[in-house]
């Protein structure tokens, strides 16, 4: 094994000997047998085996593979510096080995460490976008978990930082050809993630890209398939799927397909629906899904059908008044609860899609239907006003620090859904009826829409809606309001914001399994 006199020796045989270096081979042979000694001799190999490699292309073979023993030498300052030299082996042939080999480091528990493969990860990124991406790509299809986990946070976290003469139009469709394929196969986590990734990209963000990033959606939401209400992981991959969707919606990237499904195969079957993460409402969840969709949805074959369902769901949610004796009592003992944040959605859903059909009430409705519709819409209104003006009383002279107790947050979200319900009720007790009033949903933010605006850029550029976060039960849950006692009172209902609930388990649970991975080094 050679000494640390040996390796300066052969070191400086190399330096002096400029563009004849190549005819020194020994002396490079004993620089590489330098990852055989101590760790004083092991940290020179690291640097000086990079420095010469590029010379020595019959030994190049030679000189990663003892380059790669020194990443996983036990002493960490010894990986870092050989990990730190490592992208001077990125040339050529060697670039996409050099990257797997990069991506499979970034399973590294220490800092220090894991900062050095990311940054070497750019620096190779820089010299070849596509060659770096071959590596990391192969490594998340193909590699252990960790690995597979971390190379999708390096994409979703560091590509947005490259300049544009890097992320060239090339680079981008490589992007979105690979992730299909990961796609086959990924968690609820990496699938959001994913979604952040490629709705990142300059070619994604027009019309024509949009509309790709919808059907690849449609596709991972499986919109062919029957849902299953009594399986959590398929209830969860359609919101998960759904939520992804709706920043993606526009006048001209149509919902239909969504709001179709929804329509026929998931409100027949809303109140059997399994909660795929405790504590959802994932009724209200669904609900507040197609409101959000029913405003883009195109035109529908079967438009009257969907309408008929709506409508009849609809009517689950608004109460008959209780029956009164001759002295105006109360003939049952409990009154019926207004469950204000499923109507606000149904009647918002309702009233978006009536537009495409505003005769529904009128002619295929039949009259004795739409008698008993009116009169559970005049109570349910009659309801509301007591809750606005209970609500209007409560948060009257309030403002600044005041409004922002839980207690008036809730008051404020309860008196957005009763203003709305009030606004479509009018709308229906027209005659005809009328579908031309606005509202915001209560969870939505307010746009300001000015004539010719653009979309937000929180709209084009993100795929979770506005000021949301991506994944996991991050969000805080809305707390119940209960109104005060009296002939109408009841819960507004459930005012939990949006979870981002991950999928039930790992890979292998409800969006096809993985098999395991081997161990150790796969270089």
């Amino acid at each position: 094994m050679p000494s640390v006199e040996d390796l300066y020796r052969s070191y400086g045989v190399l330096a002096d000997a400029k563009d004849d270096v190549g005819q020194h081979k020994s002396e490079y042979q004993v620089i590489l047998d330098g990852v055989k000694g101590g760790a004083k001799e092991k940290r020179l190999a690291a640097q000086f085996i990079p420095k010469f490699f590029k010379h020595f292309p019959d030994l190049s073979d030679a000189a990663l593979n003892a380059q790669l023993d020194l990443c996983e030498d036990e002493d960490v300052s010894i990986r870092r510096q050989a990990i730190k030299e490592l992208s001077q082996f990125a040339t050529g042939e060697n670039l996409p080995r050099v990257a797997d080999i990069l991506t499979q480091l970034l399973q590294s528990d220490d800092s220090a460490e894991f900062n050095l493969v990311n940054n070497a990860l750019l620096s190779i990124f820089k010299m070849d976008a596509k060659g770096t991406l071959g590596g990391l790509f192969s490594q998340i299809l193909q590699g252990e978990d960790i690995v597979r986990e971390r190379a999708i946070k390096f994409l979703s976290t560091k590509m947005k930082t490259l300049p544009e003469d890097i992320m060239t139009k090339d680079v981008e469709d490589y992007i979105f050809a690979e992730s299909k394929k990961v796609l086959y196969d990924v968690t609820g986590e990496e699938f959001v993630l994913f979604m952040k990734i490629l709705s990142s990209l300059k070619t994604l963000q027009t019309v024509s890209g949009r509309q790709q990033l919808v059907d690849l959606v449609s596709e991972q939401a499986g919109l062919h398939q029957t849902l299953n209400p009594a399986d959590p992981d398929s209830v969860d991959r359609l919101l998960q799927c759904m939520r992804q969707a709706v920043p993606l919606f526009s006048k001209n990237v149509h919902s239909t397909k969504f709001v179709t499904y929804f329509c026929e195969h998931v409100l027949p079957i809303l109140s059997s629906l399994t909660s795929p993460v405790e504590g959802i409402d994932v009724q209200l969840e669904v609900l507040k899904l197609l409101a959000e969709m029913s405003s883009f949805c195109g035109d529908m074959d079967k438009l009257e059908s969907n309408l008929s369902k709506l409508f009849d769901k609809l009517l689950e949610y608004m109460p008959l008044p209780p029956e009164e004796v001759e002295n105006g009592e109360s003939t049952s003992s409990e009154e019926p609860k207004l469950q204000f944040s499923y109507v606000e959605c149904l009647l918002y859903s309702f009233h978006q899609l009536g537009r495409k059909l505003p005769d529904f009430l009128i002619g295929k409705v039949n009259a004795e239907k739409l008698k008993d519709f009116k009169i559970r819409l005049q109570y349910f209104a009659r309801g509301l006003q007591v809750y606005i003006r209970q609500l209007r009383l409560a948060l009257q002279g309030k403002s600044g620090d005041a409004l922002k107790t839980e207690e008036n947050k809730i008051k404020v979200v309860a008196l957005k859904i009763t203003n709305n319900i009030n606004v479509l009720i009018k709308d229906l007790f027209h005659i005809p009826p009328s579908y031309k009033s606005t509202v915001t949903l209560s969870w939505k933010p307010v746009q300001k829409t000015d004539a010719g605006q653009k979309r937000t850029t929180e709209e084009t550029s993100s795929t979770s809606p506005p000021k949301k976060p991506l994944v996991g039960p991050k969000r805080d849950s809305r707390q119940i309001y209960n109104p005060p006692s009296g002939k109408y009172s009841a819960t507004l209902g459930n005012f939990s914001y949006e979870q981002r609930g991950g999928f039930r388990g790992g890979r292998g649970r409800g969006w096809g399994g993985r098999g395991n991975r081997s161990r150790g080094r796969i270089y």
